[in-house]
């Protein structure tokens, strides 16, 4: 079998910001083998992420994102303030300035 390389950067799951609500259920199916089934993970965790980063690369990739219908832009805003609770687990990350770059982003979808 081969596998289609997309066309954004890979991130792992210690890169997302946070957990959003429901993403098993966005988890698309890939495979199964015996007893175990292979899913992608959620896309919306990784394009939060890669807002919150805000690197050309990342904002080229959620792009594509949305292009291959991935990512709906307003689904992300939507997952984001059911999830911005959470988000004093990572000091790091400034709330308001993540709020600002996801709402400027499901504002052009």
């Amino acid at each position: 079998m081969r596998i289609r390389a997309r066309k954004f950067a890979f991130t792992s799951p210690a890169d997302f910001v946070s957990e959003l609500p429901g993403w098993q259920e966005r988890s698309p199916f890939i495979v199964r083998y015996g007893s175990v089934s292979f899913h992608h993970s959620d896309f919306y965790s990784p394009a939060l992420s890669k807002l919150e980063r805000g690197h050309r690369k990342d904002l080229i990739d959620i792009d594509t994102m949305v292009a291959e219908g991935l990512v709906d832009p307003k689904t992300l805003l939507t997952l984001f303030e059911q999830a911005s609770g959470e988000l004093y687990r990572y000091p790091a990350i400034n709330a308001p300035t993540l709020r600002a770059a996801v709402e400027r982003f499901a504002s052009r979808g």
